[in-house]
């Protein structure tokens, strides 16, 4: 397998079915960003565009990804950075530090979705009353999650 030195970028509505070798597809409108393994094993890595996953910056002439791209879930396991259209290569990681890696991942979602809590069309009057103690009180689906999460 070749390993991949250079992307090129394409931005695209829809992603395409077959992808080229090489190039990183990017759609503003899904907010995600495609490309085969730059290791050269023709896997697909899908890298959601989002404030808890992927920071994508555009410059007018190449893309970057941040965080690196770290295909733990793929056989060939690999771990590189895009900037600027460069494959940069990474060290692997140990399962432990892989572990380790995705607990802070759900950790920093967690925390970012319960810090930007907004009311949504489900929220009920119920659920933003105030009782006389001056607790809210909670929904069935906020004792639930608590309660597994």
């Amino acid at each position: 397998m070749k390993h991949i030195k250079t992307l090129t970028h394409e931005f695209v509505e829809h992603i395409p079915s077959d992808l080229d070798d090489g190039k990183i597809y990017v759609s503003m409108t899904f907010a995600t960003a495609i490309h085969k393994c730059c290791c050269g094993c023709g896997q697909e890595v899908v890298t959601p565009i989002s404030p808890t996953d992927w920071k994508l910056i555009f410059d007018g002439q190449s893309i970057s990804l941040y965080p690196s791209i770290g295909n733990w879930s793929l056989p060939c396991r690999s771990h590189y950075w895009i900037e600027r259209n460069m494959v940069k290569w990474a060290p692997q990681w140990s399962q432990k530090r892989i572990n380790a890696g995705r607990d802070h991942d759900a950790l920093a979602k967690k925390r970012y979705f319960d810090s930007n809590k907004m009311p949504t069309a489900n929220t009920t009057i119920a659920n933003l009353e105030v009782s006389k103690k001056g607790k809210s009180r909670k929904s069935i689906w906020q004792k639930l999650k608590k309660r597994f999460l």
